[in-house]
């Protein structure tokens, strides 16, 4: 997690998890879960994903329009067919964040417990 703690913050709460029943090993266990689970939160809402799939949505509808606008309707456009031309530029937005997303996704680094935590050992010195 992104908080530090004062060295006799951490011995604080390290002192009342072991009353409590809990180990170092736990502790650091449970936060690498909630560490993995924050990751995988950031990477369902990132903005380009969000961003893109509206976009492509949005351009489909009006790509499916402007090809089956009347001649009236594009003759009101000053014979420009802007929702063809607005739904393909749409579409090529959404299709570039997506790909956008897809060759660089956010990468988040991955936790390791400390040397302590996998042995078993106690938190070292005192």
């Amino acid at each position: 997690m992104s908080e530090q703690f004062e060295p006799d913050e951490h011995a604080e709460a390290a002192e009342r998890l072991r009353r409590a029943g809990y180990s170092d090993a736990d502790l650091q266990r449970e936060i690498i879960e909630l560490e993995e689970k924050s990751a995988t939160a950031a990477r369902i809402f990132d903005l380009r994903r969000i961003i893109g799939g509206l976009f492509v949505l949005y351009g489909v509808i009006l790509t499916i329009t402007g090809l089956t606008d009347s001649d009236a309707e594009i003759d009101k456009a000053q014979g420009i067919n802007i929702n063809l031309w607005t739904g393909l530029g749409m579409l090529a937005l959404g299709i570039f964040f997506l790909v956008w997303l897809w060759l660089r996704p956010t990468a988040h680094p991955t936790p390791t417990l400390p040397p302590e935590a996998v042995e078993g050992e106690g938190p070292r010195g005192g």
